[in-house]
C-alpha cells in the first residue's frame, strides 16, 4: 500500500465528520479560537500537499496546541505522525503516533494509528539479521490491528504483513540454524529448526527445517527420531525437493537410481526418435 493510499484514507477519515463545521466557521468574522485551529490544520494541509512536511507538521502540532479539548486536536496529531511519514522520517512519525495513543486512547481513529506503527516498522526492515526490533515491532501492532479491528481494510493487509514478517523471522532462525549445523553444533541446530516448524509452520522454510531434523537427528544416531520427522515431511510436502532429499538420507541407492531412471529416459527417447525417422516420409 503506497503512502498517496494511505494519505486518501487517512483524509477521508479525518474530514467527513466536519465538513459542516468549516463552513460554519468560515463566515465568522471574529477570529475565534476553533477559527484560528482550522487556520493552523488547513495550512498544514496545504504544506503537505506541496512537499514541505516538515513546515507541515509544525501546524498540525500547532493546531493541537491552540485548542487541544476540540476534536481537530487528535486528527492533526494524527496528520502530523502522517507528514513525517510521508518522508520515511520515521523516528519522528512513530513518536508522533506514540503520542497519539497515549493521549487519545478513546479515538475512533487508533485503528489507523496502530496500523501506520507497524508500517513505520515494516518499511525499516532491510535485513532479517540484523533489524531484528524492527521486525518484532512490526508484527506486534499488526497483531493489534488484526486482534482489536478485525473488519476493518486496515486488518486483511496486516494480516498479509504478518506472513511476510513471519517469513523473514523463519529465514532468520534457518540462517542460525544451518550455521550451527555446520558447526556440528547438533543441540543449538536442532532448537532453531524446531523453533521454525513451531513458530512458523506456515512458511516457506518449513520443509526444510524438517529436512534438517532428520539429518540432524540420523547423524547422532537416533533413527527413530529421524524417521518421525521424515514421515511428518512426508505427510505434508510429499512432492518437495526437500522431501526427496529426505528420503536419500535412508535409502543410499535412492539418488543413484533416480540418476539410472534419468539416464534410461535419453536412451529411450533417443531410440524412439531414430525409430521415428525411419518411418518419416522425408526419411
Amino acid at each position: 500500500m503506497n503512502k498517496f493510499f494511505l494519505f486518501i484514507i487517512l483524509f477521508t477519515v479525518l474530514v467527513s465528520c466536519t465538513k459542516k463545521e468549516e463552513f460554519k466557521k468560515s463566515v465568522i468574522k471574529e477570529k475565534s479560537l476553533d477559527l484560528q485551529v482550522l487556520e493552523a490544520y488547513k495550512e498544514g494541509m496545504k504544506n503537505l500537499k506541496s512537499g514541505d512536511v516538515l513546515y507541515a507538521a509544525k501546524k498540525f502540532n500547532e493546531a493541537e496546541i491552540l485548542f487541544p479539548q476540540s476534536e481537530w486536536a487528535s486528527k492533526s496529531a494524527l496528520m502530523a505522525a502522517y507528514s513525517y511519514y510521508t518522508q520515511d522520517y520515521y523516528g519522528d512519525t512513530i513518536a508522533e503516533l506514540e503520542r497519539f495513543i497515549r493521549v487519545y486512547p478513546l479515538s475512533k481513529n487508533l485503528d489507523y494509528a496502530f496500523y501506520l506503527l507497524g508500517i513505520s516498522y515494516y518499511e525499516q526492515i532491510v535485513d532479517e539479521k540484523k533489524d531484528l526490533e524492527s521486525i518484532i515491532k512490526a508484527k506486534k501492532y499488526f497483531e493489534i490491528v488484526i486482534q482489536n479491528y478485525p473488519l476493518t481494510n486496515y486488518s486483511l493487509d496486516a494480516e498479509y504483513k504478518v506472513e511476510l514478517v513471519n517469513d523473514t523471522l523463519a529465514a532468520k532462525e534457518m540462517y542460525i540454524g544451518r550455521y550451527y549445523f555446520d558447526k556440528k553444533k547438533w543441540i543449538p541446530a536442532i532448537n532453531r529448526f524446531r523453533k521454525i516448524i513451531d513458530d512458523y509452520e506456515t512458511t516457506i522454510y518449513a520443509e526444510e527445517a524438517l529436512h534438517r531434523l532428520v539429518e540432524v537427528h540420523y547423524l547422532l544416531g537416533l533413527k527413530d527420531e529421524a524417521k518421525k520427522y521424515a514421515n511428518l515431511l512426508g505427510y505434508n510436502y510429499q512432492s518437495s525437493i526437500w522431501y526427496k532429499k529426505t528420503y536419500s538420507i535412508f535409502d543410499k541407492n535412492y539418488e543413484e537410481n533416480i540418476k539410472k531412471r534419468k539416464k534410461e529416459k535419453i536412451k529411450r527417447n533417443k531410440t524412439f526418435k531414430k525409430i521415428k525417422s525411419l518411418f518419416s516420409l522425408d526419411g
